[in-house]
């Protein structure tokens, strides 16, 4: 009797005992779905004997066969079984992790050599693939969750160049990355986006030229290090992000290309369009989104890093080039429902992941729900906000900045949903392609000067104080200059340099995400921008959740190099504002001024700005200052609700008597809501003692 080696890795729990018992019913793998089949690859299976199972999609082949370091590479050793629909498979006993092999496809005019399209790992991309056994990793942080969208601080990457000395050879390595966690940790940021990891040509790259999506870059690692850094990251509450690359393949070292030997007009073959949408300014490699089982090879790729790597989301590149053949188009219908079908079972698989596009089409209908005819993306990257804001920072005469433009950049959001958007001033691409870094564009060859330190941080507060998703670009955070290259890795001397600019981005970044308990309101959702000052370019605005103490925040920015002193703003009322951050603070840096900004006394006897009171501060040149309310939260555990010195019954029913409200003192998490996290967290501080 035939063995069952069907895997369901992909199905809700609650299916699989059912899909299993069907499949086996059978004998054989389910074919009721050809175009999304479980297994495909080189799958260890356990028994007597074990082995692997090798499983193919070659539909133009006439034969298959599996050559590896198990059989000496004969081509005609170990023939695949056609299944029907163009796949192919066969069982190998006594092959295990670590055997190398590739793909022996046969038609009626030639025969080539493939790798594996699904290899989770090869020895070099024109090298042989390797059968990898998931389950020989032992996880260590079973249980982690993804801050909340609006509580997140994304650290974009490069495994490259990111994690090693600025002597060391490149390229630098997972375990090199994982080596800086704790860095990262101490500065704040809640998420990393890794940029592309997938197996490139050769070993040093941006890595959107990835040619085996399911394998991880070898000079990086294995999969082993990739988990071992999910796992570490997880262990200090870091979320790691994927970038991920499916608007083209390749196009060098691309077994992909012409797999099965068939093609059309010297095009890809069954992999990619036969036609004029083959065509991307990256190469003739655009994957042919109508094909059922391209659409899953790329709908299972995604939910593979998810899934087998426990990744927290991703990023997906170039969506415009997916749903659309160009900038200017014709449309790709087949691209616009891959993306709804790929978001809509990241959503039923991971429910809680976060799944972002980089579009910059400024195009709410990415972030639009499937149900609504959009993409399903939860947010997108945003050009509302990074070309205004950066423009602002570099244009070198005061009289050319324009407030409103800023004020439209603040307020820019998708769908009314702020938190649709990723905010930002630097990322890969406008730190590159012919852009610097944004002290280095400010004044070129000398980023380290005053104007630089204090416009980039001006940027950087923005991109705090605003609403969104922040993210930094690797390095960002001690002025790193010049402009992104593979070739170049991070100047960690700078951290030393440029420690107090590395200071106070760790304090920007702790008031986002409201570590203190006295900025919530730069969580919220609510934003104001109700003093732009055109002629002394002065920007204030307020955010707010739920509005009161310790929510209600005020930003005010002076985008001059004129100090102004004895300035007026409104406040949304009266009484004592706090300063919590003023970026003119000499112990940022010796050559800030130290503008004295103090905590003010605003007063209803003034209105002002349509607000109901107003202060008088001083603000630095090209500086931020950010006020609220209230006296900090005394110190003990947030689960004691009652303040009693102990989590216990009183705290558990004071939650559930203010489930669903705003109640600051019940809100344990400081969401803005009561609701099931903060009763998870009384039950799991039951019975602490001050």
């Amino acid at each position: 009797m035939r063995r069952c080696f069907c895997t369901f890795s992909l199905l809700a729990p609650e299916c699989v005992a059912i899909a299993l018992a069907v499949c086996c019913s059978f004998g054989g793998p389910l074919h009721a779905d050809t175009s999304s089949r479980p297994g495909i690859g080189a799958i260890p299976f356990s028994g007597t004997p074990s082995g692997t199972t090798f499983r193919v999609w070659a539909p133009n082949a006439s034969a298959v066969r599996v050559a590896g370091s198990f059989n000496g590479w004969s081509a005609t050793a170990h023939p695949l079984t056609a299944e029907g629909d163009g796949y192919w498979s066969t069982d190998v006993n006594y092959v295990y992790a670590g055997a190398q092999y590739k793909f022996v496809i046969t038609t009626a005019s030639s025969t080539v050599w493939k790798n594996d399209a699904r290899a989770r790992q090869l020895t070099n991309s024109v090298g042989s693939s390797v059968v990898y056994l998931p389950s020989a990793y032992a996880w260590q942080t079973p249980a982690f969750q993804i801050a909340n969208w609006n509580e997140l601080v994304i650290y974009e990457l490069h495994l490259g160049t990111f994690g090693q000395p600025s002597d060391a050879v490149l390229p630098a390595n997972l375990d090199e990355a994982k080596a800086k966690l704790d860095y990262l940790k101490d500065l704040g940021v809640n998420a990393v986006e890794l940029m592309p990891f997938c197996e490139f040509p050769q070993s040093i790259s941006w890595g959107y030229n990835y040619s085996h999506p399911f394998a991880i870059e070898n000079a990086y690692g294995t999969p082993a290090d990739l988990k071992e850094f999910v796992d570490a990251a997880h262990a200090r509450g870091i979320a790691v992000l994927s970038d991920l690359v499916f608007s083209h393949f390749g196009p060098n070292d691309l077994d992909l290309w012409q797999y099965d030997a068939w093609s059309t007009k010297g095009l890809g073959g069954i992999y990619f369009f036969q036609d004029s949408r083959a065509n991307t300014p990256w190469g003739n490699t655009r994957p042919d989104y109508g094909r059922s089982e391209v659409r899953s090879f790329i709908r299972d790729n995604v939910l593979y890093w998810l899934d087998e790597f426990r990744l927290d989301g991703h990023r997906i590149d170039g969506t415009k080039y997916i749903r659309k053949v160009d900038q200017f188009g014709p449309d790709i219908p087949e691209g616009w429902s891959l993306l709804q079908w790929m978001n809509d079972s990241v959503n039923a698989a991971h429910a809680g992941r976060i799944s972002i596009c980089e579009d910059l089409d400024n195009n709410e209908w990415l972030t639009k729900s499937t149900g609504a005819g959009g993409a399903g993306f939860d947010a997108q990257w945003d050009a509302q906000f990074y070309w205004p804001i950066r423009n602002a920072c570099i244009l070198q005469n005061d009289s050319d900045r324009d407030m409103n433009a800023v004020k439209n950049a603040v307020l820019a959001s998708y769908n009314g949903n702020p938190f649709e958007r990723v905010v930002y001033t630097e990322s890969h691409d406008e730190v590159a392609n012919g852009q610097s870094r944004v002290p280095e564009s400010i004044w070129p060859g000398n980023a380290a000067s005053w104007y630089s330190k204090k416009r980039s941080t001006l940027g950087a507060a923005v991109v705090m104080t605003s609403p969104g998703i922040p993210m930094l670009f690797m390095g960002q955070e001690f002025l790193e200059d010049g402009w992104f290259a593979d070739t170049d890795p991070l100047d960690w001397t700078k951290l030393t340099t440029f420690s107090g600019i590395r200071a106070m981005y760790k304090d920007l970044i702790a008031l986002r995400k409201n570590n203190a308990g006295l900025t919530r309101g730069l969580t919220g959702a609510y934003t104001n921008v109700y003093h732009v000052n055109q002629g002394w370019k002065v920007l204030a605005y307020h955010r707010w959740m739920n509005g009161g103490e310790r929510d209600d925040t005020i930003v005010v920015t002076n985008w001059s190099s004129t100090p102004r002193t004895g300035y007026r703003v409104g406040f949304p009322r009266d009484g004592r504002w706090h300063v919590r951050f003023n970026s003119d603070w000499n112990g940022y840096d010796a050559s800030f001024a130290n503008t004295t900004t103090v905590d003010l006394d605003a007063t209803y006897a003034t209105p002002w700005d349509g607000l109901a009171a107003s202060g008088v501060f001083n603000i630095g040149a090209y500086s931020t200052v950010i006020f609220s309310q209230g006296d900090p939260p005394p110190v003990g555990n947030p689960a004691d609700v009652d303040g009693n010195g102990s989590v216990d019954a009183a705290d558990l029913a004071a939650v559930l008597n203010a489930w669903g409200t705003s109640n600051a003192a019940a809100d344990v998490n400081d969401s803005g809501t009561v609701d099931a996290s903060d009763l998870a967290a009384v039950l799991s501080a039951w019975g602490w003692q001050g």
